[in-house]
This record gives structure tokens, C-alpha cells and sequence, in this order.
């Protein structure tokens, strides 16, 4: 954890979760996959993070990558380099196009009440979508975010959010990346100099004990 959590008052907060579809998670399908057992792990320690957040009120907003075609995606300089090598984004022209069955979140981590936002397109969650906008009209403070990679859409949304002026806390065990030797560097910078991280456990404790002060 970095130090001490910012004061966490649940009314103000929220949970973001980037990129936790079957793209990613779903050996199956997924044209961008996690390692098989770290994919596993990620969707269960998720999805008790996630009932375990509700069970105290606070909302869900689901972000997920979807391009219109491939145009849209090699529009991107690097992406379109890295295409068709052996990189771990060597599948990126075919990665989130419409009706492919990774669009679709892992169904153990949705509930009725959550929202999603389907229009992510490059890896910062703010970009040309509705998530300002869900958290302004919501009034929300602090982002606790969670979601695939750490290194790129993770690390790049909490650059955003801090910019933004919210507190954003990464959970360190809602969080993984296919760039596997890039988690820990990409966890070290962002509690460096955008933002907190702490695990599922540990945030939950800080909202609780705000909750038994207010009360």
C-alpha cells in the first residue's frame, strides 16, 4: 500500500473497471490474453472485490474497449508498427471489433445495477467517452480502479484521473497485464506520482471506518 489512503467516504466514490472482458480474460476467445491462470485469478479476486463494493453502495462503472473496424484502431502510429509482430499487441488489428465474442465483460463480474461504457478506444478510459461525465453528474471524488493492463490502460486512466483532480487508488490485486514484467514498474509509478495503491481488503477497511464515523 502507499502510506496512508486518502479519506474515502463512500457517497463520493467509485469503482472503475478497464478492459475486464473476454478480450483479455477468456483463453477461449481472447485475442489479447493474459496468461491462462493469471487471467483466472484476476476474474475471481475481481468479481469478490467488486460484491464486496456493492454490499457497501458503491457504484460499478464498467469500461470497455469496442472499435467501429480496423481503420479506426491503425489510425494509431504505434499500434499499426506493432501489428502482425510478436508483440504483445501483435493482434491489435483484430482486437475488440464488432461482434467478436471479447467484447462481452466476464459474466461473474456484472451485476444489474452496474453500468457499462462501451466506447473505449485508446488506453486513457476519459477519452471520447462518458466516464466524466457518469462520475460529474454523480458527484464522485475518488476512483478505485481495477481492470487490464496495468502498464498501459490502467496506469494511463490514473494519469487522467489525477489530472482531473480525483484521487485514484489502483487496487493492486484487481489489476494485471500481459506485459508481465510490467506490473510492479507500472504500480511504482503510479503511487510515485499520480496516485495510491492498495489491495481490495485494504480499501474496504478505509471506507468502513469512514462509514462508522459518519454514523
Amino acid at each position: 500500500m502507499t502510506g496512508a489512503l486518502p479519506s474515502m467516504n463512500p457517497t463520493t466514490t467509485a469503482v472503475v473497471t478497464i478492459d475486464l472482458h473476454r478480450g483479455h480474460l477468456d483463453p477461449s476467445v481472447a485475442t489479447m490474453p493474459l496468461p491462462t491462470d493469471a487471467a483466472a485469478e484476476l476474474t475471481v479476486t475481481a468479481a469478490r472485490a467488486l460484491d464486496r463494493f456493492r454490499a457497501l453502495g458503491i457504484p460499478v462503472i464498467h469500461v470497455v474497449t469496442s472499435y467501429f473496424d480496423v481503420g479506426e484502431i491503425s489510425a494509431n502510429p504505434w499500434w499499426s508498427t506493432v501489428a502482425g509482430t510478436s508483440a504483445t499487441r501483435g493482434n491489435v488489428l483484430r482486437h475488440q471489433l464488432p461482434g467478436s465474442p471479447g467484447l462481452e465483460l466476464m459474466s461473474e463480474l456484472l451485476a444489474p445495477e452496474d453500468i457499462t461504457i462501451s466506447t473505449k478506444k485508446r488506453y486513457d478510459s476519459f477519452q471520447a467517452t462518458e466516464l466524466q461525465f457518469l462520475l460529474e453528474t454523480r458527484n464522485i471524488e475518488t476512483l478505485l480502479i481495477m481492470g487490464v493492463n496495468t502498464n498501459s490502460c490502467v496506469l494511463a486512466t490514473t494519469v487522467a484521473a489525477n489530472a482531473r483532480d480525483y484521487a485514484a487508488v489502483v487496487l493492486e490485486d484487481c489489476v494485471d497485464t500481459m506485459d508481465r514484467s510490467m506490473h510492479d514498474t507500472a504500480l511504482g509509478i503510479i503511487r510515485q506520482a499520480f496516485g495510491w495503491t492498495a489491495t481490495a481488503e485494504e480499501t474496504l477497511e478505509e471506507l468502513r471506518s469512514h462509514r462508522a464515523i459518519i454514523s
